[in-house]
C-alpha cells in the first residue's frame, strides 16, 4: 500500500526573523533550487506559514507546478518570547527539555507542537491530499520532528539548513520522518 508523504520544508535564508522578513538574494537562488527537487516527489498539496519568507520559499514551486499555496496560520515560527532576550538560545535550548516553559508573551514547546500538529492531523486525515508540502519555520518545525524521533532536539535544530527537507511518511499507520538529502 501507497502511504502519504507530507514534505516538510524550512524556509530559505531571510533577512530577519519579523513575520515581512523577505528572502535574502541567496536565499532566492536556493528557492529556485528547490523547484526541481521538489518537482520529483510528486506533490498534490502546498500549505505554508504566512509568513513571506516561506511563502517566497515555496512560490516558485507552486508557480512552477501550477499548485496553489494554501496559507495557514498554524504553521506561523513559534514564539519564544515577546521580549528581545539575549541569552535568547540558552532558553530555547531549555524549551527543549522543560515543554511546558513559557517566557513572557511567548510559547511553550507544548503549545507549537499542538498547533502545528492539527494541520499534520488534517492532512494525514484528508482523503484527498497524498504528497503534501508543508514550508515552515525550524524551530515549530524541529518541535514536530521530534514528536516522531525523540533523538531529535536542540542540537540537530542548529544543524538544520535554510532551506532543509524532511519527509515524513505515514504507511499503514505508522509513521517515520527523514532528511532528504540535497
Amino acid at each position: 500500500m501507497t502511504g502519504k508523504k507530507i514534505y516538510l520544508i524550512r524556509h530559505c535564508k531571510a533577512t530577519g526573523q519579523e513575520p515581512l522578513a523577505e528572502l535574502t538574494n541567496e536565499g532566492k537562488e536556493k528557492a529556485l533550487e528547490l523547484v526541481p527537487i521538489l518537482e520529483k516527489f510528486h506533490i498534490d498539496h502546498i500549505i505554508s506559514s504566512p509568513y513571506k519568507r516561506t511563502i517566497q520559499t515555496i512560490k516558485p514551486f507552486s508557480e512552477s507546478i501550477g499548485i496553489p499555496i494554501i496559507i495557514e496560520d498554524k504553521l506561523q515560527e513559534r514564539v519564544l518570547s515577546a521580549d528581545p532576550m539575549e541569552d535568547w538560545l540558552e532558553k530555547l535550548e531549555r524549551t527543549f527539555i522543560e515543554r511546558d516553559l513559557i517566557f513572557s508573551g511567548g510559547e511553550s514547546s507544548n503549545y507549537a507542537l499542538t498547533r502545528i500538529r492539527k494541520v499534520l492531523d488534517e492532512v494525514l486525515e484528508s482523503k484527498q491530499m497524498h504528497h503534501v508540502a508543508i514550508a515552515s519555520h525550524g524551530n515549530i518545525l524541529s518541535l514536530l520532528i521530534n514528536h516522531y524521533d525523540s533523538t531529535f532536539g536542540y542540537a540537530q535544530w542548529q544543524e538544520m539548513k535554510n532551506p532543509d527537507i524532511f519527509v515524513l511518511e505515514q504507511v499503514n499507520g505508522i509513521i517515520t520522518i527523514n532528511r532528504i538529502e540535497q
